[in-house]
C-alpha cells in the first residue's frame, strides 16, 4: 500500500495597490469557510490552507488549485489580494501577530522575531507506520533538503528589491530556534529527549515550536518535511509534495542512512538558498560543487523506483525539466522586477502565478 500524503500552503495577504502585506487573515477564512480547510498563522497577514489526504498527484492538483481559488476569491471579497510567495515582497515588514494565546506568547517571549516572520512556506505530510520509521525517515532524507529547497525556492524579492537569495524566506526562518537541518537521531527516544531539554531550558514554548526541516507530527501519523518555500504555482507545490512522497518510500525501504556533517549539511543549505536554480549547488555525499541540473538529476535517479511504482514517473521527470527551463519561482520574481525595477510588476506576476490553473504535462500525472 502506497502512503497517503496531504499539503499544507502558507499564504500571504496583501494591500492590491501597495503591495504591502494586510492584516485580513480572520476576515479572509471566514469568508472562505464553506469551501477551504483554512487556519490562521502566527501574523494577521497570513493563511494556511490544509489539503485533504490524497492518493496521487491528481488529486493534490484539484484540492490545491480549488483552494488557492476560493482563498483569492475571498481575499478580493475583503479588500487584499493572495500571494504564493515565500517572504513578503513589498513593506513594511513588521506585522500584527494574530489574537490567539499561544501566537501571543510567542511574539511576548521572541519580540521582533515573531513580528518579521510574515513568510510563507509549504509542508508536506507523508503516512508512517510509527514514529521510529518517522526517525530514519528523517535521517535518511536529510541529505535531500538542500536540493528541495533550490528547486522549490521563491522568495527572492524582499523589502522592495532583489535580496541577492533565491529563498530570502530561508534565511529569515534559520533564526528560530530548531529551524533548519534536524539533527541525526539514534531513535524516536534521542528525539523525544531532545526536543524535552529543549523545552526545559527555555529554548522552546512546546513541540509545536520544533521548526526543524523534518519532523515527525506531533497529532497525526505523518512525518512532515517543511523545507520548502511556498511554491509559486499549483503545479509546482504537485511536483514537490510527489517528490516528498517518493524519497520518504525510498527510505523507508532502504538500509542505514547516510550520515552527513552537519556543518556540509548547512553549508549546502546556504548555497541552496543563495543560488536556486541559478547557480552551482553542494554534493553534501562528496563536500563538492556540482550544477543545479546534475543535483536534481542526482535526487530523481534516487526517487524513481518509487515515482515508478506510484506511476508518477513521467509527469516529475517532465514537471522538473520545465522548472528546469523556466525558472522556479524565485527566477520568475527576478525576472519579473529586473524588467524595470518595479515591486509592482512581481505583485503582478506573483498573483497570476499563484491562481493558474494546475495543468499536468500532457505525457504524465495522474488525475482524479
Amino acid at each position: 500500500m502506497n502512503p497517503s500524503v496531504g499539503v499544507e500552503e502558507e499564504l500571504l495577504l496583501v494591500d492590491p495597490e501597495s503591495g504591502a502585506p494586510v492584516p485580513k487573515s480572520a476576515a479572509v477564512i471566514a469568508t472562505a469557510s464553506e469551501e477551504v480547510d483554512a487556519e490562521l498563522e502566527l501574523t494577521r497577514s497570513q493563511v494556511e490552507l490544509n489539503s485533504p489526504v490524497c492518493q496521487n498527484s491528481g488529486e493534490i492538483r484539484e484540492h490545491l488549485s480549488q483552494m488557492r481559488a476560493a482563498l483569492s476569491r475571498a481575499a478580493e471579497q475583503n479588500g487584499a489580494r493572495l500571494l504564493a510567495v515565500g517572504a513578503p515582497p513589498a513593506g513594511p515588514f513588521e506585522l500584527r501577530v494574530t489574537a490567539k494565546s499561544r501566537y501571543r506568547e510567542i511574539a511576548r517571549k521572541y519580540g521582533q522575531l515573531a513580528r518579521e516572520q510574515g513568510v510563507c512556506g509549504c509542508h508536506v505530510h507523508v503516512d508512517v507506520p510509527d514514529r521510529e520509521t518517522a526517525i530514519r525517515v528523517s535521517n535518511y532524507l536529510r541529505p535531500w533538503l538542500p536540493t528541495l529547497l533550490a528547486l522549490t525556492a521563491n522568495s527572492a524579492v524582499y523589502g522592495d528589491g532583489d535580496t541577492g537569495f533565491a529563498s530570502w524566506r530561508w534565511i529569515m526562518w534559520s533564526r528560530w530556534p530548531c529551524s533548519g537541518p534536524p539533527p541525526y537521531f539514534e531513535s524516536a527516544e534521542h528525539y523525544d529527549a531532545l526536543v524535552a531539554t529543549m523545552i526545559d531550558m527555555g529554548v522552546i514554548l512546546d513541540e509545536r515550536m520544533v521548526y526543524w526541516d523534518i519532523r515527525p507530527s506531533s497529532h497525526l501519523p505523518t512525518i512532515e518535511v517543511r523545507v520548502s518555500d511556498v511554491p509559486a504555482t499549483v503545479e509546482e507545490s504537485v511536483m514537490y509534495a510527489t517528490i516528498v512522497r517518493a524519497l520518504v518510500m525510498t527510505a523507508i525501504a532502504a538500509d542505514t542512512p547516510v550520515v552527513i556533517e552537519t556543518e556540509v549539511l548547512k553549508a549546502a543549505y546556504v548555497v541552496a538558498a543563495r543560488e536556486g536554480l541559478e547557480g552551482p549547488l553542494v554534493d553534501v555525499h562528496n563536500a563538492a560543487q556540482i550544477t543545479a541540473e546534475q543535483a536534481l538529476d542526482n535526487l530523481l535517479t534516487h526517487v524513481r523506483p518509487a515515482l515508478e511504482q506510484l506511476g508518477e514517473w513521467t509527469y516529475v521527470n517532465e514537471m522538473v525539466k520545465s522548472v528546469l527551463q523556466n525558472g522556479n519561482g524565485a527566477a520568475r520574481q527576478r525576472k519579473a522586477y529586473q524588467q524595470r525595477q518595479n515591486i509592482h510588476d512581481v505583485l503582478a506576476q506573483s498573483a497570476t502565478a499563484t491562481t493558474r490553473a494546475g495543468t499536468a504535462p500532457s505525457h504524465g500525472g495522474r488525475r482524479c
